[in-house]
Parts: structure tokens; C-alpha cells; sequence
């Protein structure tokens, strides 16, 4: 597969293939200088009545701007995704809220997945592929545990969101296997931070900000972290037979 299609980045004009992620490189950039006041807790709570008006007035409308708005977001890079995650529990409760956190997420991290993998991934993937030496062992490796390693990446906390979108294109991951992977990674902290946005109604009746550092105590992020040793067992069985083969 990869060989098939190794040669197609070299039939376009090398403008056109970083194009995709030079304007995501750019929107981004500018989004995280103007957009950030708009896209925080603060903004979230001065027009939290509206948006629980306009969700009221058009249910399936809110919905659906709710998933553009957050595709938007991860597509681009922009500031405020926790937000978003928070606002998606906020006006729909933990499910469906999850549900359209995850949808929203899993489909902008397929946008800039195929942005990389049209401007940099081809490329890179064919020539690891052909490549001698330490490259070419590392790149088998990934290939080897290649579920193991999108669902450790997605579960980790410590693993910023835009890099286990971007690393995976330019390692030559099936697409099908990275939207799968992410879907499924996600699930954990969206459901925890969606949680915390369905309580927000205390919170701004207090005039408090959320705990968003709950991902990190021990009761959710000990779960977590039996999911990754879960999803690294593979890995590390392969590892141990293949020291006893030695």
C-alpha cells in the first residue's frame, strides 16, 4: 500500500502539497492570538444563556453547529478544545455530550491527519518504508504494534492531542486505523471532562472555575493508566518473546 502510494506526492507540485498545513500553520497561529478570550471559561460563562436558548430553540441545530464548531477547532489547532469538551457536557450532560465530544474530536483529528499525510506523510512513510538501518527498524516497529501504539498515544494525558495527530500521518498509519484508534482512545478523558462540564451549573451559580486537573487524581487517572498497560501488553510480549529467542 504504501508503495502504491509513495510515487503521488511526487505528481504534485510541492506548494500544493504542504498547502493544507501551511494554512492550518497559519490559523492556528492567529487563532491562538485573537480567538483565545473567545473561546475560554470566561466566555463560556457570560453567554451560557444564550446558548442554552439557542440549544432549547433547535435542538438538532445546536447539535450539529455544536460538532462544526468543535471539527473547527481540532481541524485548526485553535485554542480552547477543553472548552469545547466542557461546553459539549454543559448543554447535552454526559451523554449524549460525550458522544458529540468524541465525534466532533475524532473527526477534526482526521482533518489535519490527512493535511499531514497529503503534505509530509507519503513521502516520509515511502522512504522509512525503503530506507536501511536504524530508520527502517524503527519504522517496522511502529508497524508492528501499530493499534498498541495509537491506543497509547490517545490514552496517555501527558501526549498533546495535536501530536498523536500529526506523528501518525507521517509514519504511514491507515486511515481507517487512526480514526478508529482515536474514537476509542478518547473516550476516557472525554467522558471525565464532559462530566465536569455537565456540573457547571453549580459551579456558576458559586461563581467558581472547574477542577480541570481532575484527569490527574488518583481515582480517574489510575483507571487510565491500567487502559494504557492494557494497550501496552502487546507490545511488551512481543518484547519478551523476542528476547527469548534470542
Amino acid at each position: 500500500m504504501i508503495h502504491e502510494q509513495g510515487d503521488m506526492p511526487e505528481s504534485r507540485p510541492a506548494w500544493l502539497r504542504r498547502l493544507p498545513l501551511v494554512v492550518i500553520a497559519v490559523i492556528a497561529l492567529a487563532g491562538a492570538f485573537t480567538l483565545r478570550d473567545y473561546l475560554s471559561f470566561e466566555a463560556l460563562a457570560d453567554n451560557r444563556e444564550q446558548l442554552i436558548a439557542l440549544r432549547d430553540a433547535n435542538y438538532v441545530l445546536a447539535v450539529l453547529g455544536f460538532i462544526a464548531a468543535y471539527v473547527v477547532i481540532v481541524g485548526f489547532s485553535l485554542p480552547g478544545a477543553t472548552i469545547a469538551t466542557l461546553t459539549g457536557g454543559f448543554l447535552f450532560a454526559t451523554f449524549p455530550g460525550a458522544l458529540y465530544n468524541v465525534t466532533g474530536a475524532t473527526l477534526g483529528a482526521i482533518a489535519i491527519f490527512l493535511a499531514a499525510r497529503w503534505g509530509l506523510g507519503e513521502r516520509l512513510a515511502a522512504k522509512m518504508e525503503t530506507g536501511e538501518g536504524v530508520v527502517k527498524k524503527i519504522k517496522d516497529g511502529i508497524d508492528e504494534n501499530q493499534w498498541s501504539m495509537l491506543f497509547l498515544i490517545r490514552l496517555v494525558p501527558a501526549v498533546p492531542f495535536f501530536v498523536a495527530n500529526i506523528v501518525p500521518a507521517l509514519v504511514g498509519v491507515p486511515l481507517f486505523r487512526f480514526a478508529v484508534s482515536t474514537f476509542l482512545g478518547i473516550i476516557p478523558g472525554a467522558v471525565v471532562y464532559t462530566a465536569v462540564g455537565a456540573g457547571l451549573g453549580e459551579v456558576f451559580a458559586r461563581g467558581e472555575t472547574p477542577n480541570l486537573g481532575i484527569i490527574f487524581e488518583p481515582h480517574i487517572l489510575l483507571p487510565i493508566l491500567g487502559l494504557c498497560a492494557l494497550a501496552a501488553l502487546p507490545i511488551i510480549l512481543k518484547a519478551v518473546r523476542g528476547r527469548k529467542g534470542l
